[in-house]
């Protein structure tokens, strides 16, 4: 029981702390933060989910994908950043990049992905500090519709914009060092193929 208490008073300080930090940053950050859900991962026969960012150039150089997966529970259960490159496709698998390595080891068959846009801060790109939200990744995701008869229904859309707020940026970046923390290697996502 003390274990818990010192874990959960560890996240309220790196959660205050951070808090602190990013009261600096703009109040509020358009064009650099995406966010889209996830459905039937790994449930039954049902396909894989994919998701893709593509770096169309407004810097005319590389941006990192902040990647942060939610369980439907509201949970953060994986995390990562990856390098994006100017004109370059990153391709990323639902089930085998960005939920297969979870925190808790239950894989999530239901929950939400947001990706922050940001300017590459350190090799590889570090989600869980120093992030500065930079305009203009894009992100669609493939969605595992409930199955109709034998056949699993597959759509596709661009991720949502939504307006980035600092206490929001610091929630993440604290959720995603106290699982980097408590994980031991689990609740890293990976970064999937291209560049």
């Amino acid at each position: 029981m003390k274990m818990r208490g010192c874990k959960t008073l560890f996240l309220a300080l790196v959660l205050v702390g951070l808090v602190i930090a990013g009261a600096g940053v703009a109040s509020a950050q358009t064009d650099v933060y995406r966010v889209n859900y996830f459905s039937n991962n790994g449930v039954g026969t049902a396909p894989d989910s994919t998701v893709r960012i593509d770096n169309p150039g407004l810097t005319y150089g590389n941006l990192c994908a902040m990647i942060y997966v939610f369980d439907q529970d509201q949970q953060l259960t994986e995390c990562c950043g990856c390098i994006e490159t100017h004109n370059g496709l990153r391709t990323l698998s639902v089930r085998w990049n960005l939920t297969s390595n979870p925190l808790t080891g239950v894989l999530s068959t239901a929950g939400v992905i947001k990706v922050v846009s940001a300017a590459v801060n350190n090799s590889p790109c570090d989600p869980t500090s120093n992030v500065t939200p930079t305009p203009n990744l894009r992100v669609w995701v493939t969605h595992i519709q409930n199955a109709v008869g034998s056949a699993w229904p597959i759509t596709e859309t661009e991720s949502s914009d939504s307006t980035l707020g600092a206490s929001e940026l610091a929630n993440l970046q604290a959720q995603c060092a106290f699982v980097n923390i408590l994980g031991s290697g689990h609740g890293i996502c990976s970064c999937g193929t291209g560049d």
